[in-house]
C-alpha cells in the first residue's frame, strides 16, 4: 500500500498567492489544500494536515491569532507552522514564535528555500508521530496486561474464596457426622466454638484469627467419632480404663485432621490434640505445660470445660453460671492460663446472657 502524501495546507486571503504556493508545494511531491481565512483553517486541521503555511498579514484574524487558535486546538497542538511573511524586523519573529510558529519564511523566497524548511519540520513531526503512535502502543499494552493481571487476580481471589468455602463446608460435614454419632457432643460443639470466639474476640485477637477459632474450634471433639458409644453415652462416671479410651479422641481427633494442607484444618488439629493439656502439665496427651500449649489450644481448655459444665450431660446436671465461673476461678493457673481464666471471669455478666441462646459471634 502506497504511503499517503503529506497533507500542506496552505493559508492565505490572497487567490494569486495561494495559486503559487499551491504550485510550488505540489512540484515538491506534497498534497496541497487551501483556506482562505483563519475561520477556515481551524476546520480544516481536522484533514490530517502534517503542515501548515501561514500569512501573516490577512483580514479579520492575522497570522498571528491563526496561530494561536491553532495551537489552542487538540487537533493543531503539534502540526508545524511556517509564517510566510514579509515583515522582517525582530519585534515580527518574535511574535511569530510567541504565537506558536515554529519556523517562518519571508517573501520573496524561492522554491528551495521552502523545500528545505519544510522538509526539516516534516522530518520532525514524523519523529513524534511516530514516538506518539509508540507511546499509544505502549499504553494499549499495559492496559491489556493490567487487565490481564486484574483478571488473573480474581480469578485467584476467587478461587481463594472457594478453598476458603470448601474449608468451612468441611468443618460443617464433620459436625453433622457429630450429630449422627451424639446429638449432646453436636450441640456442645456448637456452644463450645462459640464461647471460644467470646475469649479469643476479648483477648484482641485480629478478627480472621478469630474466626479461625470460630471454626475450628467445633472440631475440637472430632476424635469422638473414634470413641465405643457405651463409652461415649455412658449415664455415669467413668472408670479408668474407660475413661483412657475417652481420652483418645484427642488423638483420633489429630490423625483425623492430620496432613492436610488446609489451614483452617491443620488450625483444628491443634486445637483437638491441646484442648486437654492443663497449664501445670498435668493434662493430656502430651503433658504441655504453660506457653508451650498453643493459644488457640488454652482458649478451647476453658470454653470446653466452661460450656460442659453449664450444660447437663448423662451423669450430671447442669451448673449455675456462677459455679461454673467459681471452678474456673479455683483452676486458674493449674488446669487454665491464668490470663484466660482471668479474662472468663471478666466476661460473667456477657455469659449470663449468652447462657440462654448462644449465637454466632460476630468476627
Amino acid at each position: 500500500m502506497a504511503a499517503r502524501l503529506k497533507r500542506i495546507l496552505i493559508v492565505d486571503d490572497e487567490e494569486p498567492n495561494r495559486e503559487l504556493l499551491v504550485a510550488m508545494v505540489e512540484s515538491l511531491g506534497y498534497e496541497a489544500d487551501v483556506a482562505r481565512d483563519g475561520v477556515e483553517a481551524l476546520a480544516k486541521l481536522h484533514l490530517d494536515v502534517d503542515l501548515i503555511l501561514l500569512d501573516v498579514m490577512m483580514a479579520g484574524m492575522d497570522g498571528f491569532q491563526v496561530a494561536q487558535r491553532i495551537r489552542r486546538d487538540p487537533q493543531g497542538g503539534d502540526v508545524p507552522i511556517i509564517m510566510v511573511t514579509g515583515l522582517t524586523s525582530r519585534e515580527d519573529r518574535l511574535l511569530a514564535v510567541e504565537a506558536g510558529a515554529n519556523d517562518f519564511i519571508s517573501k520573496p523566497f524561492e522554491r528551495i528555500e521552502l523545500r528545505v524548511r519544510m522538509a526539516s519540520l516534516l522530518r520532525m513531526k514524523e519523529a513524534q508521530d511516530a514516538l506518539r503512535l509508540q507511546q499509544r502502543e505502549l499504553e494499549l499494552l499495559v492496559e491489556r496486561r493490567t487487565a490481564s493481571l486484574r483478571d488473573a487476580l480474581q480469578a485467584m481471589v476467587e478461587a481463594q474464596r472457594q478453598a476458603h468455602q470448601a474449608q468451612l463446608d468441611t468443618v460443617e460435614r464433620l459436625a453433622i457426622a457429630a450429630e449422627f454419632k451424639d446429638k449432646t457432643t453436636a450441640y456442645h460443639i456448637h456452644r463450645m466454638s462459640h464461647f471460644a470466639a467470646i475469649i479469643a474476640r476479648g483477648l484482641r485477637l485480629p478478627p480472621g484469627e478469630v474466626e479461625d477459632i470460630l471454626h475450628a474450634s467445633r472440631m475440637h471433639d472430632v476424635g469422638k467419632l473414634g470413641i465405643p458409644d457405651d463409652i461415649l453415652r455412658k449415664p455415669a462416671d467413668l472408670d479408668d480404663p474407660e475413661r483412657d479410651v475417652m481420652r483418645q479422641h484427642t488423638t483420633i481427633g489429630g490423625r483425623i485432621l492430620g496432613n492436610t494442607s488446609s489451614r483452617l484444618l491443620q488450625e483444628g488439629q491443634i486445637i483437638a490434640m491441646s484442648h486437654h493439656e492443663w497449664w501445670d502439665g498435668s493434662g493430656y496427651p502430651n503433658g504441655l505445660s504453660g506457653e508451650a500449649i498453643p493459644l488457640s489450644g488454652r482458649i478451647c481448655a476453658v470454653a470446653d470445660v466452661f460450656d460442659a459444665l453449664i450444660s447437663d450431660r448423662p451423669y450430671k446436671d447442669a451448673w449455675t453460671v456462677d459455679e461454673t465461673l467459681a471452678e474456673i476461678a479455683r483452676e486458674r493457673g493449674r488446669q487454665f492460663d491464668p490470663h484466660i481464666a482471668d479474662l472468663l471471669l471478666n466476661l460473667g455478666p456477657e455469659l449470663r446472657r449468652e447462657h440462654s441462646t448462644p449465637q454466632p459471634v460476630a468476627v
